[in-house]
């Protein structure tokens, strides 16, 4: 059986992560209206749950273009990194060495839970 190319689906889970991110921004920012705003009109609750959408649908199209599960489900992890870069440049929330460390990590922790040979 012949190996499929990941990087499609790799780009297509990548773009998900920071869909991800961007909607539990939606989520915290629409959680600050919830007592103001009547439900169905709160815009953030709604951008969150459109975010979701399209992150369920990206996933679903990189596992249907032959995404491995173990190669284009840890590169779902990135969203933490974008969550942390949506933080800091969005509600100006600061990035302290540790952060950055981490940053690192995530990265190495993705590249090689993902390694093929």
């Amino acid at each position: 059986m012949k190996e499929q190319n990941q990087l499609v689906p790799i780009l297509l889970i990548l773009v998900a992560a920071v869909f991800g991110a961007a909607a539990q921004y939606f989520f915290k920012q629409g959680s600050v209206r919830l007592m103001e705003v009547f439900i169905l009109k709160n815009y953030y609750l709604i951008a969150g749950l459109v975010s979701f959408w399209i992150v369920l649908l990206l996933i679903l199209l990189s596992f249907r273009l032959g995404g491995k599960m173990m190669v284009v489900y840890p590169t779902y992890g990135t969203t933490y990194i974008w969550g942390l870069l949506i933080a800091h440049y969005m509600d100006k929330e600061l990035i302290n060495p540790v952060q950055i460390g981490g940053i690192f990590i995530i990265i190495l922790g993705i590249g090689l839970v993902s390694y093929q040979r």
